[in-house]
């Protein structure tokens, strides 16, 4: 859980990323949900195939479900409507073409967007919030500088629904995110490459 230099919390999602998990996977997700360290838990796990996806999708709802965190599904929609799931995150291009008949079966839709006129996208796409960064420099995007909190500014600014930072996000920077505009953080390595 990450908290402003006056004490508040900062909301914040963990991005899974199995691979960077140093020890079990389902065990560390469910000292995240167990411990309140983050507000929900987004499975994004881009190397699966959908089936593969979907098992791993089933343990983790179900860990989740146990203390009532908010779970959301990434891409693989149809595989959410299977699991019951109303929440998804999608890829820009899938949520342009997803049909308005199976956004309809979704309570939160999110998106990634890495400009301001990919989050306008998004949003008149049906979103509900987006992520957008990178913001600082991150492992998972080395070599590239991060955009910095004032592109969370500029893309909180251009739109009207919720704008998530995300990249090389920790508890020293997260307040930074949320004052230039960010109702909160996602983070991925600051979840899961923590040793147990």
């Amino acid at each position: 859980m990450y908290r402003g230099s006056s004490g508040e919390r900062i909301p914040c999602l963990c991005v899974t990323n199995r691979k960077l998990c140093q020890g079990d996977f389902y065990e560390r997700i469910r000292q995240i949900v167990q411990n309140g360290e983050a507000d929900a838990v987004l499975l994004r796990e881009k190397d699966l195939s959908q089936s593969e996806y979907e098992k791993l999708a089933e343990q983790v709802l179900r860990i989740c479900q146990e203390t009532d965190v908010t779970y959301i599904l990434h891409t693989f929609w149809e595989s959410a409507l299977k699991l019951h799931c109303r929440n998804i995150h999608l890829p820009l291009d899938i949520l342009e073409t997803l049909p308005a008949r199976e956004k309809i079966h979704f309570q939160r839709i999110g998106s990634s967007v890495h400009s301001v006129e990919q989050a306008k996208r998004a949003e008149e796409s049906g979103a509900h919030y987006v992520i957008a960064g990178h913001v600082f420099e991150t492992d998972c995007k080395r070599g590239m500088p991060g955009r910095g909190p004032e592109f969370i500014r500029e893309v909180s600014e251009s739109i009207h629904i919720p704008v998530y930072g995300i990249g090389g996000i920790c508890q020293e920077n997260a307040e930074a995110v949320v004052r230039a505009g960010a109702a909160g953080a996602c983070v991925m390595s600051g979840f899961m490459a923590i040793r147990q």
